[in-house]
């Protein structure tokens, strides 16, 4: 049996459509079962602002590998490969259609390929760059990084606290390829090197229309109570990992037209890598569509 991989920018609807597809096919006779492919869905307490699907939606489709992890808890791609892949496979050997939805690029990959994975940092090598970025802040560790691996510096917005750290863990163990001086090797995502037949489906959606439906999505988690969840994950000592869900921070901060920006911008770069897949990859835009209608493109 064939994943169908549905995925595309934050708040183009991708929720919303699997569980039309789901319905199109069981009138087929197949068992669809949803599996997440985001890196904040993963979290208890994270629901309404990492946008997973909520009750009424996961009735009509279930969904796995939501809200596996304590919000304290670190949770990195290895520890969620291991598990979407085992879900993936359980489903497919019971005879069911796993329905792949993501929006974040390296869990996507994930679930879907036998990644490379880089090596975890060296114990209390992470708390030393941690304490050495509070001590002269993102901007000279971003620099020095620079001086020394220009081609990963540049791929680094200078403010990306986790990324520039990251970096720097991996140049301490020698594990970091400097894309300057490194042939580019190849995504095997987008190619039909996955570790089960899968039909790769990318989502997009008018610009302009995507942004007036981020606005609206922040809007609806306000009134959904979105901002208590921040706060209660904040209380319970909410993991790094969990704290670079969007708008996170903007909502601490009582900054909402930050988090809709953020949020925006995010979903502008996720429509321009989209824009670039080709090979197997299939195009649909939802641009002022109903998910009943592009369902029944997909599914027929």
């Amino acid at each position: 049996m064939t994943i169908l991989a549905l995925f595309g920018p934050t708040g183009v609807g991708k929720t919303a459509l699997a569980v039309a597809v789901a319905d199109r096919l069981r009138e087929r006779g197949e068992r669809p079962v949803a599996v997440s492919a985001d890196a904040l869905q993963v979290y208890r307490g994270l629901e309404l602002l990492s946008g997973a699907a909520d009750a009424a939606e996961r009735a009509r489709l279930e969904h796995r590998m939501v809200g596996i992890v304590d919000v304290d808890q670190r949770f990195s791609v290895a520890q969620y490969a291991e598990r979407a892949h085992a879900e993936i496979d359980g489903i497919l050997a019971a005879g069911g259609t796993p329905i792949v939805v993501g929006g974040t690029g390296l869990y996507l990959r994930a679930a879907l390929a036998e990644l490379e994975l880089r090596p975890p940092p060296e114990p209390g090598v992470r708390e030393a760059l941690m304490a050495d970025l509070e001590r002269r802040g993102a901007a000279t560790l971003h620099g020095e990084l620079a001086a020394r691996k220009p081609g990963v510096a540049a791929t680094i917005d200078p403010r990306d606290r986790h990324r520039i750290v990251r970096a720097l863990e991996l140049e301490a163990q020698g594990a970091l390829a400097d894309p300057a001086t490194t042939p580019p090797q190849p995504n095997r995502l987008w190619t039909d090197d996955t570790r089960r037949p899968t039909r790769l489906v990318a989502l997009t959606m008018d610009r302009e229309q995507l942004k007036a439906r981020i606005d609206a999505r922040v809007d609806a988690m306000l009134a959904a109570g979105v901002l208590d969840e921040v706060r209660a994950a904040d209380a319970a000592d909410a993991s790094a990992t969990a704290r670079k869900a969007l708008g996170f921070q903007e909502l601490l901060d009582g900054d909402v037209a930050a988090m809709k920006l953020r949020t925006r911008q995010y979903a502008r770069r996720q429509l321009t890598w989209l824009r670039k897949l080709g090979g197997a990859v299939e195009h649909v835009d939802l641009t002022g569509r109903a998910p009943e209608d592009v369902a029944r493109d997909i599914v027929g």
